[in-house]
């Protein structure tokens, strides 16, 4: 639904207020893209991984002693936190899991009948309130 006229000059007022307070944050949060920081998560939890598999062949050439037992119950554990990060970024990257209609998680919970109204539609019905009150 696209904005009136007036409703379209105050934000470009409320924007040009926020460049004019803070214009170093304004830029930073207008650039930002949410999916370059998921991609470094992913190269982060790619390294750890490796980093991982390391320790594990660490553990594993050493011999059975309590350092190298530890050090290969490490590497896995480190393998397998690193790969579970890297997964979820995966998914937050690429949209999934962002099912609305998940399935709930046990009798006694709140069960929400249909979507839930994102953000933008929740504002956009507060100002036509608002602005039909007056």
């Amino acid at each position: 639904m696209p904005l009136s006229e007036h409703e379209q000059r105050l934000l470009d007022q409320i924007e040009q207020a926020l460049y004019a307070e803070d214009p170093k944050w304004a830029n930073a949060v207008r650039t930002r893209d949410p999916r370059n920081h998921y991609k470094r998560r992913l190269i982060k939890a790619s390294i750890g991984f490796v980093f991982g598999v390391a320790l594990l062949m660490v553990g594993v050439v050493t011999p059975l002693t309590p350092l190298g037992v530890a050090l290969g119950v490490g590497g896995f554990v480190v393998m397998l936190a690193t790969s579970l990060w890297g997964l979820s970024s995966w998914k937050r990257m690429n949209g999934f899991g962002a099912d609305p209609a998940a399935p709930s998680r046990g009798p006694g919970r709140n069960v929400r009948r249909g979507p839930r109204p994102g953000f933008m539609e929740r504002m956009e019905e507060r100002w036509r309130r608002r602005h039909d009150e007056r």
